[in-house]
């Protein structure tokens, strides 16, 4: 008997690790060994630094995103406020790189007054965030549009391109470290801390969960929906200075990527109606992504075939975590 009843509890710890480990993570590791079997220099701890640089502006945004979307919302407006961001940071600095660091502040603020715009409309007005902020992408991006007439103006000061370009060379053991991957390590613990370890965190899993519950037990429902929609803002912003380091000045920097940082988080399991989901998840999803796109592109396909890939796998995970629901029903 108590050998039936040892061996009963080891199962049971078996199978909730297995349950414990993100689905994402297993997918992203079988997408990128693929990568490193086309491409073996991706193997090496320098193709590894390079791809994490490449993937970080998007996993910042999952990480912003993912506030919102546990708070049962959407926000659609990171990817023209990360256009909004580039163009912005070229008309301020004027190729000065002396205004480089007043400039991202004054873009972060921009941000911050966007977000809370977003949230207040939705907390107050009582709009759905899916309309609210797909308002709000069609006005930022008329106003990025406005302000630089219409066609990328001027370059960014190396100062500025420095999040997204800048790498350390000669480190031990891995070759190269871009710095990238210190701003990524930065926001994804801030994002971890903010939403897995303190008081608002579990407020945004509990309005997310049931928002009118949530307000019976003394939630400021209001006051948490502000934030998450500035957090997901100045998330969007922090990736706009690192792809306006990776590729210049262009009207279409962030063209897409709200859907894309929306399908990097429901791969990582993040449930759509809220109340569930993480950062590591949300990350992970991000990498599988970037993954998936390296894929594909070194298989020498398409840019529509890659995003009719994105829409099959963010319908599979959809599908993916409605039956896991059930199934935990």
């Amino acid at each position: 008997m108590t050998l039936a009843l040892d061996e009963a509890r080891r199962r049971s710890r078996v199978i909730e690790i297995v349950r414990s480990i993100n689905i994402a993570v297993v997918v992203f590791l079988v997408f990128y060994l693929a990568v490193g079997l086309l491409q073996p220099t991706y193997l090496e701890p320098a193709g590894i630094m390079n791809f994490l640089r490449r993937a970080a502006p998007l996993a910042i945004l999952a990480s912003g995103q993912l506030f919102v979307l546990v708070s049962g919302g959407f926000d659609l407006s990171v990817g023209s406020l990360v256009t909004l961001t580039v163009i912005g940071g070229s008309m301020l600095t004027s190729n000065d790189p002396s205004k480089t660091y007043w400039a991202i502040a004054v873009l972060y603020a921009i941000g911050f007054v966007v977000g809370l715009i977003n949230g207040a409309v939705v907390a107050y007005l009582r709009t759905p965030s899916i309309i609210a902020t797909l308002g709000t992408l069609l006005s930022v991006n008329g106003a990025a549009m406005m302000w630089s007439g219409g066609a990328p103006r001027g370059y960014l000061p190396d100062n500025f391109r420095m999040f997204g370009r800048f790498v350390f060379h000669d480190v031990p053991l891995i070759k190269i470290f871009p710095l990238a991957i210190v701003v990524l390590t930065a926001v994804c613990g801030l994002a971890y801390w903010g939403l897995h370890g303190t008081v608002f965190g579990r407020r945004v899993f509990a309005v997310g969960d049931n928002a009118r519950a949530a307000e019976l037990a003394g939630v400021e429902v209001e006051y948490v929906r502000l934030g998450v929609f500035v957090i997901s803002a100045l998330a969007a912003v922090t990736a706009g200075v690192m792809l306006g380091g990776f590729g210049g000045v262009s009207i279409d920097v962030g063209l897409g990527l709200e859907l894309q940082a929306i399908a990097a988080c429901v791969v990582g399991g993040v449930q759509l109606m809220g109340g569930r989901g993480t950062l590591v998840g949300a990350v992970a999803g991000a990498l599988t992504l970037t993954a998936l796109f390296t894929l594909l592109t070194l298989l020498g396909l398409p840019q529509p075939l890659k995003e009719t890939a994105q829409g099959i796998i963010l319908i599979a995970a959809v599908a993916f975590g409605a039956w896991r629901q059930r199934r935990a029903g």
